[in-house]
């Protein structure tokens, strides 16, 4: 458990850690501080038993030396049985523990304490009342919600004819930014991934419900690109040289949204299945906040070029998800909706999934450590379609397309 250390170092700040996260303690760190006490008296004895095997080796009677060997072999397994069991026991506790927040993520226990940090466009004015996105979308003829529900079940869509083209559009626009005009490498992965990604990344054993598993496999339908992304490099000591690693994908992403009975059923804004461009960064640790802020303006760079009105958002302790040390989301103006909807989260986990999945670099001066691991969207295209649809409508249905996706769509209107 490459945690360990890190916990035994940290024992004294887990009150902290739970307490900025909102989270209540159930007697974890009595726990946890019992387990690595024990932890440590098996190790300081199987240490012991090694030593005292070296000494006796040296030892002029043989018979003696088998003797006592057997004894210390036999109590040695039986130590590192109990060691193991030990090891068993710390692990779920262990792998419950979320990331440490950084020092500027603001208090508060959900969306109301979040942190505006700015707002940029002008909602659009209309002298018609605005559609909502499936409203234009049944209108256009390019959703079809009732075949999608019929081929595969609820919150499930079919894209037709210039609905799919859109989508297919926003896909080539936002790879085409972040790797032409960003300097982004562009990485096709893998959409069925085994659970040690899923656990590197932080989803697995925590949102296990929210996951699509395969039967009789270890195996599971990904929610999102960061994690076969990220997972690229686990295990590895990269060189110091490469840092950073700037990767982007395309991929189909799949959710049961277990946890969102009744909110948003209606239209195409939460699916089981949606598409989605990711951003990861494999930073040095003393590089990572400025790639955090960097990557967070490379997504709004995307909603600004298609004119689309935007706040970037802080989000508080306890709305900061698991593995994040620190995280902004980028909420896009629905006029249909008349509200702000998140369309982008960008995150800066610091070394957490890096202990998680063992990923290190080779420092200047020598010593092997964590990097640090960041991830975005880049953006999530099923909710820039909407955007894009309930923003540039028109009195007639119509919708213009934005002038800088034009190129791709093949015209300007739907």
């Amino acid at each position: 458990m490459t945690e360990l250390p890190w916990i035994k170092e940290n024992l004294v700040n887990l009150p902290e850690i739970f307490h900025r996260r909102g989270i209540p303690q159930n007697g974890e760190n009595k726990v946890i501080s019992d387990e690595l006490d024990r932890l440590k008296s098996l190790q300081s004895e199987i240490q012991s038993i090694s030593e005292e095997s070296n000494r006796l080796a040296k030892l002029p009677d043989p018979g003696k030396i088998r003797k006592q060997g057997k004894k210390l072999k036999a109590r040695k397994t039986s130590l590192k049985r109990e060691l193991d069991a030990c090891i068993s026991e710390l692990q779920p506790i262990i792998r419950s523990i979320p990331n440490r927040l950084n020092p500027t993520v603001p208090e508060g226990s959900g969306e109301k304490d979040n942190l505006v940090i700015h707002t940029h466009g002008e909602k659009p004015h209309f002298d018609f009342d605005p559609l909502t996105h499936d409203e234009l979308g049944l209108k256009l003829g390019i959703f079809d919600f009732a075949r999608g529900v019929k081929v595969a079940g609820t919150r499930f869509a079919a894209l037709i004819g210039k609905g799919a083209k859109l989508e297919r559009a926003l896909m080539n626009f936002c790879l085409d930014y972040h790797t032409q005009e960003k300097g982004f490498t562009e990485v096709f992965a893998p959409t069925i991934i085994n659970s040690t990604a899923l656990y590197g990344t932080g989803q697995l054993p925590k949102f296990e419900e929210d996951l699509f598993k395969i039967q009789g496999e270890n195996m599971y339908m990904s929610p999102t690109a960061e994690v076969p992304i990220t997972n690229l490099h686990a295990g590895e000591i990269l060189n110091k040289e490469l840092l950073p690693l700037r990767y982007c994908s395309y991929s189909s992403c799949y959710r049961s949204e277990a946890g969102s009975a009744g909110r948003d059923v209606k239209g195409y804004l939460r699916q089981r299945q949606f598409q989605k461009v990711e951003m990861v960064v494999i930073a040095k640790p003393e590089e990572s906040y400025a790639e955090h802020e960097a990557m967070t303006a490379q997504a709004e760079g995307i909603l600004e070029k298609l004119g689309l009105p935007y706040r970037r958002v802080l989000l508080c302790g306890g709305d900061t998800g698991f593995a994040a040390a620190k995280c902004y989301d980028l909420e896009v103006w629905l006029p249909g909706q008349r509200c702000y909807r998140e369309i982008s989260s960008c995150s800066n986990c610091e070394d957490f999934q890096a202990r998680r999945m063992n990923l290190r670099y080779r420092r200047k001066d020598g010593i092997i450590d964590f990097v640090h691991t960041l991830n975005g969207s880049g953006l999530a295209l099923g909710r820039l379609l909407i955007a894009i649809l309930e923003n540039h409508q028109n009195a007639n249905g119509q919708v213009q397309i934005p002038l800088e996706l034009q190129k791709y769509f093949g015209s300007g209107k739907i």
